[in-house]
This record gives structure tokens, sequence and C-alpha cells, in this order.
């Protein structure tokens, strides 16, 4: 990753509404959420979190697919491991005692992948 790219994912994330609705894809997993269920969960109008979605999307940090009539979103984990990764590349000079493990914690959150 670099610098331009995680800086479009952090400006992405430097939105209330579109953290709260990554932090929801998230927990989800790689299902999904259909837009409109997104904007239901946070009480936001259909037409605003759809804008909040392309947002996240165009930062790759989500992916959306037509299911039906619905557009489904889900977190790309892969891409936010790259984001994690950067930013915690040099923490404190490599001294793991520090920073503590949080490669360890992404890979810990990854969702498994089925046979």
């Amino acid at each position: 990753m670099n610098d331009d790219v995680a800086v479009s994912a952090l400006a992405a994330l430097a939105h209330a509404d579109r953290l709260t609705a990554f932090r929801l894809l998230v927990k989800a997993g790689p299902e999904g959420v259909a837009s409109g269920d997104i904007a239901e969960a946070l009480s936001i109008p259909p037409t605003r979190m759809s804008f909040h979605l392309a947002t996240l999307e165009r930062a790759g940090l989500v992916r959306a697919w037509r299911d039906g009539r619905r557009v489904r979103y889900a977190a790309s984990y892969e891409d936010m491991r790259q984001l994690l990764a950067f930013l915690t590349e040099d923490c404190c000079s490599g001294n793991p005692a520090i920073c503590g493990d949080l490669l360890g914690l992404a890979s810990a959150c990854a969702p498994q992948r089925r046979a």
C-alpha cells in the first residue's frame, strides 16, 4: 500500500456515518448487508447511505454486488488488513512490546475460508 491509497481509505473513514457503516459491515462478515438494511440500522436516509457506501467502495474498503433488486455491501477484509499493516509497519521502531500484536489481531478477525 502506498501513501495515496492509505490517505484515500482514511479520508473515507473520517466521517461518523461512514465509519459506523464500515464497522457494521466488518461485523456482518463476508455475506454483507443490503444497502437499505444498513441505512435502516443506522437511521440514515437511503440516498445519503448510498453516497457514503459509494465513498467507502471507491476507497477500496468495501465491495458491492447485486443480489436480485438489492445491492449488498461487505467489508473488504484484505484491504482493511493492508491498511492496518501500513499504519503499523513502522510502529515504535518495530518493537512489538510497545505496539502489541496488532497484526495478529487483524488476522484473528479474518473471515474463515470455506472449503
